[in-house]
């Protein structure tokens, strides 16, 4: 069964997704490495291969498709071909890294979500899953942090590949960070569902983990003998609290005495 999440027209027919939408394209919770995206010689990184062997260079592939969308400002294929160097675009140097975005970057990262929104605009009749794929790196934690985007995007990734447990998961994470708990609880059903039997019951408690946490991750580590749950928010910032165990009662001994 579909369901709508995106609004009219074209947008409301791409919204209607799988009862259980939704770990990234290398995020999966099946790995649980959600997060990590294409950091590290991902997509980004492409770019700079980008040109080589004499074919034309980002630069020219953006003003290419500037100068199409200014005698055909709705030409589908061309803003998403602009999406797609934009993106290679933002990805010829290092803007985004360990800890967040570069001021330059931000602003590379922007102008490729504007140009992917207007593509979306335009509701194309087959939007892209393979350049969904791609934009979520705009969304992600260390960069724009726009989580309700990341589920748009996503929406369209599982309706091309209703089958795959980690992009459900991927979906129930950006659901749950951008405050959907109703979409966010219908990618956990269905990534659960999809996932090998013998991982189902720990995608069925991070899942859950996250249900609670709005998004952010929950580890138990031990150091120095003490246990700490420590949290990562959606900020990317770690807090750690203390968990107080209670020690096992000691078992009352009794004397039993006879009267001679």
């Amino acid at each position: 069964m579909l369901f709508d999440l995106r609004g009219r027209g074209r947008r409301r027919a791409v919204r209607l997704i799988y009862t259980g939408l939704a770990l990234l394209m290398g995020v999966g919770l099946i790995g649980f490495g959600i997060g990590g995206g294409f950091g590290g010689g991902g997509i980004l990184n492409a770019a700079s291969n980008e040109g080589a062997g004499g074919g034309p260079s980002v630069g020219d592939k953006v003003k290419k498709y500037q100068a199409i969308i200014k005698r055909e400002p709705n030409n589908v294929a061309a803003w998403e071909k602009l999406t797609e160097a934009r993106l290679l675009e933002a990805g010829g140097e290092a803007y985004l890294t360990a800890g967040g975005l570069t001021s330059k970057g931000r602003e590379k990262f922007n102008i490729a979500s504007k140009a992917w929104e207007r593509y979306l605009a335009l509701n194309p009749p087959n939007p892209s899953a393979k350049l969904a794929k791609k934009v979520l790196i705009l969304y992600e934690e260390r960069a724009l942090k726009k989580p309700e985007k990341a589920v748009e995007a996503l929406q369209i990734v599982v309706a091309a590949d209703p089958q795959s447990a980690s992009y459900y998961s991927q979906l129930a994470l950006y659901a749950y960070q951008a405050k959907n708990k109703r979409v966010g609880d219908l990618a956990s059903q269905k990534a659960v569902a999809l996932a090998p039997e013998d991982q189902r019951t720990r995608v069925k408690q991070e899942l859950k983990e996250l249900s609670e946490t709005g998004g952010s991750r929950v580890y138990t580590t031990i150091t120095q003998g003490k246990t700490f749950q420590v949290k990562k928010a959606s900020n990317g910032q770690f807090t750690g609290t203390e968990l107080k165990t209670t020690p096992p009662a000691k078992k009352s001994s009794t004397t039993k005495t006879t009267k001679k």
